[in-house]
């Protein structure tokens, strides 16, 4: 046989150097950037659902919360001379703290104050949260229209107040704790 001899292709030779293939690095790199990539992306995703769920929740509180003062004000600025012990009711059961202290011991007082006054219709302007309290409390600053029919009957006074309602949330009813008229 010739020094040089023939390698059959199921042979294989072990003394030809065969190259290494080249490491292809375009792959992994891929890979990892694009994880990095998505792993950014759902933490950004889940800090911005976090932060409207958390502005979602405020803003539902605070339109309670207005809400809830509106309905009081106008309740409150309404006033029928033929009920005045179920006005004085329905406002001592609203009411909470300083407030419900100071209507509670004014109780005679203003029942007689509304049976002597004219019926008036009031009206909520508008309404605002002035601010958050520690307690968990809103102070409210409510423009309110009262509407009262002359005893002719022929005409309409009206006349308009400010008041800061400080209002507080006690198990899963909104009350009144603070009821200030602002001049």
């Amino acid at each position: 046989m010739s020094p040089r001899r023939r390698i059959d292709a199921g042979e294989r030779d072990y003394f030809a150097v065969e190259p290494k293939e080249p490491i292809r690095w375009g792959l992994p790199i891929v890979a990892m950037v694009s994880a990095l990539l998505i792993a950014a992306a759902i933490a950004g995703s889940t800090v911005i659902l976090v932060r409207h769920l958390s502005d979602r929740r405020a803003e539902i509180k605070e339109a309670d919360a207005l809400g809830y003062v509106t309905a009081f004000m106008t309740g409150y600025t309404t006033v029928d001379p033929f009920h005045a012990n179920d006005y004085a009711d329905r406002i001592k059961a609203q009411a909470t703290g300083d407030f419900r202290k100071m209507f509670q011991d004014k109780l005679n007082e203003i029942v007689v104050q509304v049976a002597r006054a004219e019926p008036t219709e009031g009206s909520v302007m508008a309404a605002g949260i002035q601010r958050w309290n520690d307690d968990g409390s809103a102070d409210v600053l409510v423009a309110t229209k009262t509407s009262t029919r002359t005893a002719d009957g022929k005409s309409v006074i009206e006349s308009g107040s400010r008041w800061v309602a400080t209002t507080i949330r006690e198990g899963q009813q909104w009350k009144i704790s603070q009821l200030i008229q602002v001049i």
